[in-house]
């Protein structure tokens, strides 16, 4: 009935979506297409004075990363609306680069950000298939289609192929911290080695612009009445009933190997 009374005001509202756990294109993971609608209909549904992005994120993929963080800064730039970040226990690598989508970043006096770097990670076996006797028989067209094999021994050629892909992907992640932070970075000081800093540390190099919570925070922005409307990523009914398929399994495995660099 409040619509249907002219002189009553509406209650100042801002969505607050939580982006958790690892950014990839997988079942249980932070990816565009995953995320894409809850983003979307936060920001288009009424007119909110802000949205805010609760994040706690190890990192991932940094295709994924790009395309989440282009749809909030394509949104907000088409609706006018500030965006704000809140980042928990961790926003590093990808989990920043999603941080750096919001015009501010705040941050937990114990919360680890940064590691603006890019790795690449594999396994090798050929030592243990010798040993059990077991001949690796690889055909290809093309010299690259067996490129860093783990069957095989490492090849100097396909650590400088590794080494030439992730320069760039370096440099795109560099370029967007600029971009979006300008300014407020620190002058002179190496934040672009991959290393990772807590809380205050962060806010002094810039890469966060204060110590805040979710809920004092934006009341000190936008008054003690607004009504914050919190979005989380829908799960699937598989997921909902606890039957993990075996991608499922895997993923939580390499998700949980994530975490555990930050000591979570």
């Amino acid at each position: 009935m409040r619509h249907l009374i002219p002189f009553l005001s509406k209650p100042v509202t801002v969505p607050v979506i939580r982006l958790q756990g690892a950014i990839g294109s997988g079942s249980r993971n932070l990816s565009d297409q995953a995320v894409a609608p809850m983003i979307e209909r936060a920001f288009s549904k009424g007119k909110p004075a802000a949205v805010a992005f609760v994040i706690n994120s190890p990192g991932g993929s940094a295709v994924q990363s790009s395309l989440i963080a282009s749809r909030i800064r394509r949104l907000a730039n088409e609706k006018k609306i500030p965006v704000h970040a809140f980042v928990e226990d961790v926003a590093a690598s990808g989990g920043y680069w999603l941080a750096c989508a919001a015009d501010d970043i705040w941050v937990d006096a114990s919360s680890i950000v940064g590691s603006i770097g890019v790795i690449f990670a594999s396994f090798g076996f050929p030592e243990l298939m010798k040993h059990h006797g077991i001949e690796r028989r690889v055909h290809t067209a093309g010299t690259s289609k067996s490129f860093a094999d783990p069957f095989k021994p490492e090849r100097a050629e396909d650590v400088e192929r590794i080494h030439a892909m992730l320069g760039p992907l370096h440099q795109n992640f560099i370029a967007h911290v600029k971009d979006r932070r300008g300014s407020k970075l620190k002058d002179g000081a190496d934040l672009f080695n991959a290393d990772i800093w807590i809380g205050q540390a962060a806010v002094d190099l810039g890469l966060a612009d204060g110590l805040g919570h979710v809920k004092p925070k934006l009341q000190e922005l936008y008054g003690e009445k607004v009504r914050l409307v919190p979005y989380g990523q829908r799960r699937g009914l598989l997921q909902r009933l606890g039957l993990a398929m075996t991608d499922t399994v895997i993923g939580s495995v390499e998700e949980k190997a994530l975490w555990a660099r930050y000591g979570l």
